[in-house]
């Protein structure tokens, strides 16, 4: 007889859990774990076995297990709220459910729970408010439940699968149009979600549900004028609520209107005063605008308010010229020691106390620390290194001179863009700071244009990428109108200089699509000794995005793509790109500025020189750093973890 798989063992172990033979589910987990001690369904089946045998220490034991494998995966918290129930731990139980509805909104036993748990203590309006949860999750066809459950547990294809075949034969079906959003947004596929969040919000004006998820999809596309209105429509319909107020100062912020920001968190903090949430969105918007001692004081109050709010702890780290104290290393690595710390909260923390380590000159700890949340995030990301490299030999095989020789004369001729790419931490902020002190230069954002164009190029031939070999097959009538859109999608974020810069450094990956679209466009490539500029990347945590930095082989390998990649268009395109070191314009300034605005075909301003004096709001991780006098701080900052960084090197050789 064939040996069982561990997927057949689970199978038949989750079977004898629903025929009440716990004694069976147990050892067959039990099995399962004895070759793979981090197996979530395993452990998971083994936890609900121990409970139902009365066994809550193990229970809870194996709980701990399953949330440092999963740390927001909604069954694994709504069993510890039924291993609390089981022991009569009331208020252990409701945060437990609480938890679980936060990370998978679709667990009716778990809003159940609450209903009863608040009844049974004297709090009818929380009773209430789950009880209409449970019942919205009770309506939810067969289908849109699965959906649901597939999408919070993190498996997206699947949910998606069932999802379409689910809107074939209900095309209207809102909520079902909201999930198929939410699965897009998560995949990235922005441009599919906000079309869909569009139809919805036509179809059901006043769900306000579709309406919050469609602003938040305009925003991630960058379209903040069109968020702004979104954000406007829904505080109009209640000015009282916090909520609303909430995400019209986010959107006022994003299209630069900083005082009406600042307003309405001063009415969301007045009906809320400690709203730890509120207070780090206001110390962003205070970093932005070079406020910075407001903004610690801020971030501070975020903290004072939940001290294992591990947003604000990692914004203070993310100042980079702010240094912790021993009284705040004491208090994060307390917070790191809960076994319940939210999985984010642990990575902001672990991150920040990494920071704190490194300011005490306690590298090993500190890198100690920077490793964990490294690991933390390569474990949420689905960050393929083979995918990636045979992504970018794509370009290099099929973006060749001829295909720039038969588009020449192509495109649109705008000459206005001025594209900034490279590597995150490679200076390239510094060099906007620059530039963007020119009077005929605008400062804009990492604008994801290029990318969603390359995404949509892309499309779908038998599960197989058209994207770059199409762009063999385009017009010149398409490659004029692909020109002209960028130009005018990105009109929003200048303020009336002849140029601008889009700062998106992934856009590296596209030369060959920038050129053939906007044949004028300057592209500087910023270029960072790949040391210093690895180790920075693995030291920072993104908002989103760049996944790649996330493990020392990893980045070291993507910076040796990078360095390959550049070096083919530099012989398919030659001249078109200007390099620039970044230990160059820190050791001679003058003479990289001239060079740079000499390339522009621009004449020499000395505010360029003066560029940590220009005021405007700068939003990536280098804000601080680029308001003051350039210095060789950042130069052979890798050295001092010399000894933990092999893994790197190994992967940098190539490059």
């Amino acid at each position: 007889m064939a040996e069982q798989t561990p997927l057949q063992i689970l199978a038949a172990a989750q079977d004898a859990l629903r025929a009440g033979q716990f004694d069976t589910a147990y050892a067959g987990a039990c099995q399962v774990l004895g070759e793979d001690r981090e197996n979530a369904d395993a452990l998971y089946i083994a936890a609900v076995a121990c409970r139902y045998l009365e066994n809550y220490v193990e229970a809870a034991g194996l709980l701990s297990q399953l949330s440092a494998v999963v740390p927001e995966y909604g069954r694994a918290w709504q069993e510890r709220g039924h291993l609390a129930r089981a022991q009569g731990q009331v208020e252990k139980a409701i945060a437990a459910y609480q938890r679980a509805c936060r990370y998978n909104p679709a667990l009716e036993a778990s809003w159940r729970a609450q209903v009863d748990l608040f009844a049974s203590t004297g709090r009818p309006a929380q009773a209430a408010a789950a009880r209409a949860q449970a019942e919205r999750v009770a309506a939810l066809p067969g289908e849109l439940l699965a959906v649901s459950n597939h999408l919070f547990e993190g498996r997206l294809l699947r949910a998606e699968e069932i999802c379409r075949h689910y809107l074939r034969q209900h095309p209207r079906d809102i909520e079902g149009m909201r999930l198929l959003a939410e699965i897009g947004s998560r995949l990235g596929v922005l441009d599919d979600a906000e079309f869909l969040l569009e139809s919805a919000a036509t179809f059901a004006p006043d769900n306000m549900q579709v309406r919050l998820d469609y602003m938040q999809v305009l925003r991630k596309r960058q379209k903040f004028a069109r968020a702004l209105e979104e954000a406007e429509a829904l505080h109009a319909r209640a000015p009282d609520s916090p909520l609303f107020a909430s995400h019209l100062a986010i959107e006022a912020m994003q299209t630069g209107d900083y005082q009406r920001a600042f307003s309405l968190f001063d009415q969301v903090l007045s009906a809320l005063p400690d709203d730890p949430a509120t207070l780090t969105s206001r110390g962003h918007a205070l970093k932005t605008m070079g406020r910075r001692e407001d903004a610690v004081a801020s971030y501070r109050a975020a903290i004072d308010a939940r001290p294992d709010h591990g947003d604000a702890w990692y914004a203070l780290a993310n100042l980079k010229t702010w240094r912790f104290d021993e009284a705040d290393r004491r208090a994060m690595a307390e917070q790191l020691e809960r076994p319940d710390l939210a999985f984010m909260d642990r990575v902001h923390l672990t991150f920040a106390l990494a920071k704190a380590c490194e300011d005490e000159g306690d590298h090993e700890a500190a890198f100690r620390h920077y490793d964990l949340g490294n690991a933390l995030k390569r474990r949420q990301t689905r960050y393929d290194a083979d995918r990636m490299s045979a992504e970018l030999a794509s370009q290099a095989e099929h973006c060749t001179s001829a295909l720039f020789a038969a588009h020449e004369g192509h495109g649109h001729p705008a000459p206005d863009p001025v594209f900034i790419v490279g590597l995150p931490r490679a200076g390239s902020t510094l060099l906007e700071q620059i530039l963007a002190s020119h009077p005929m230069i605008d400062g804009t954002l990492e604008l994801p244009d290029v990318l969603a164009l390359a995404h949509r190029l892309r499309g779908r031939r038998a599960g197989v990428s058209r994207y770059p070999q199409v762009l063999h097959d385009l017009s010149a009538e398409q490659l004029e109108a692909m020109g002209k859109g960028y130009i005018e999608s990105t009109r929003i974020h200048r303020q009336g200089a002849p140029f601008f810069i889009d700062k998106m450094p992934n856009n590296f990956r596209h030369i060959g699509l920038i050129h053939l679209i906007l044949p004028n466009a300057k592209i500087i490539d910023a270029r960072r000794a790949p040391m210093d500029c690895c180790f920075s990347g693995f030291k920072q945590l993104f908002a989103e995005g760049q996944e790649f930095t996330y493990g020392l082989e990893e980045i070291g390998r993507y910076y040796s793509d990078y360095v390959k990649l550049m070096d083919h268009w530099d012989r398919v395109l030659p001249g078109k790109i200007l390099r620039v070191q970044h230990e160059d314009v820190i050791d001679n300034l003058e003479g990289q500025v001239r060079r740079m605005l000499a390339y522009l075909g621009l004449p020499f301003d000395p505010a360029c020189l003066a560029f940590h004096k220009t005021d405007r709001a700068v939003r990536t991780a280098s804000s601080e750093q680029v308001r003051r006098p350039i210095s060789r701080d950042g130069v052979d900052a890798w050295k001092p973890y010399e000894a933990w960084l092999q893994p790197l090197r190994d992967a940098l050789a190539a490059a």
